[in-house]
């Protein structure tokens, strides 16, 4: 059985621009603090009890949980954005929940759709919420573009 314990979490973004769609995402990441590790595309629940870090250094090619969302655009002057929320309960011993949007547009609008999302998904569990936290970034392409925002869990030790 996979034990995994995280004791940490952190919101990070970026943007850039790059020669193809990925090498866009790849800039993104570096640019997000996230670049030279190994994404694992995780779901959206955040464990109890969890610390928020305003920065983390990762080990170069060590494997990251992620929840994230991400957007990429080959249309010079388009406005892109990704954003993260996660919403935690009152009750210190239940998870948060985390959601994920990415769209064309501004990073204010997208955040706003992540917070709600959030909120609601709290609702859904009858879970009344302490706060909610987010992040989102914008991006206007100049030729190929890419946001990212995410929510990386990892342990003290990371």
């Amino acid at each position: 059985m996979f034990d995994y314990h995280p004791t940490h979490f952190l919101l990070c973004s970026g943007a850039s621009e790059g020669y193809t769609p990925l090498n866009a995402f790849d800039a993104a990441l570096l640019n997000a603090g996230v670049g030279n590790t190994n994404l694992m595309k995780m779901s959206s629940i955040l464990p109890p009890k969890m610390i928020r870090k305003d920065s983390a250094t990762f080990a170069p090619g060590g494997f990251l949980p992620v929840a994230y969302a991400s957007i990429t655009s080959v249309t010079p002057q388009e406005v892109i954005s990704a954003g993260v929320a996660v919403a935690t309960p009152k009750d210190d011993a239940k998870p948060g929940v985390i959601m994920e949007y990415s769209a064309r547009g501004h990073a204010e609008d997208i955040e706003r759709i992540a917070r709600s999302m959030a909120e609601e998904a709290l609702k859904y569990r009858g879970w009344p919420i302490k706060e909610i936290q987010s992040i989102a970034i914008e991006h206007r392409v100049e030729t190929i573009g890419a946001a990212f925002a995410g929510l990386a869990l990892f342990s003290e030790n990371a």
